[in-house]
This record gives C-alpha cells, structure tokens and sequence, in this order.
C-alpha cells in the first residue's frame, strides 16, 4: 500500500486514467497522481514487451511517458494535473501512443 508523507488534508482534482476515474491532489504531478492511484506502469517497451513506469520523476529517465489530453509522448512526471485531465498510458497499445 502506498503511503503519502504529507502535513494534511490537499485540495483534489478529477483526472481520468485508462478510462478510470482517479482523485489526485492539487499540485501533483501525473506520474504522482498515477502512483498513489496504483498505476505503477505507464507503458510498455517495443522490444520485450516488459513494463516501465516512473523511475526518477525529474524528467530525465523518460520511463514514465504517456498521452495527455490527446497529445502523445509526455513525461508525466512533468506535467501537472488538473481537473478533468485524460491520461491514457500505453499498456496494451502500440508503442506510439
């Protein structure tokens, strides 16, 4: 179970992943949303097919991209969310998406 260190209560907004409805807080990043909502993957390699999910949340690493909005190719831990937000991962697609 994943446990937020946190000082209290945080505004939520509504965000939308894979088709399922997911309360995140005000401030956080999509991948951050993503994770305490127990989506640990994101995509899926073109090669082998394995898993990949957040791994350095700074932007760096790009394991964590996903389509926002309709736009293809964001690193989630880049974006913040806000309400009404559509995020599709690329679990059981192609690896364009």
């Amino acid at each position: 179970m994943l446990v937020r260190v946190t000082d209290g209560p945080a505004p939520t907004v509504g965000i939308v992943v894979d088709g399922k409805p997911v309360e995140a807080r005000l401030g956080d990043s999509v991948a951050a949303a993503m994770l305490a909502a127990g989506f640990v993957a994101s995509r899926v390699t073109p090669v082998s097919g394995s898993a990949r999910g957040a791994y350095c949340l700074m932007g760096v690493c790009f394991e964590c991209i996903v389509s926002i909005d309709g736009v293809a190719g964001r690193q989630a831990c880049l974006v913040p969310v806000r309400d009404g937000m559509q995020v599709v991962t690329g679990i059981g697609r192609e690896a364009s998406t």
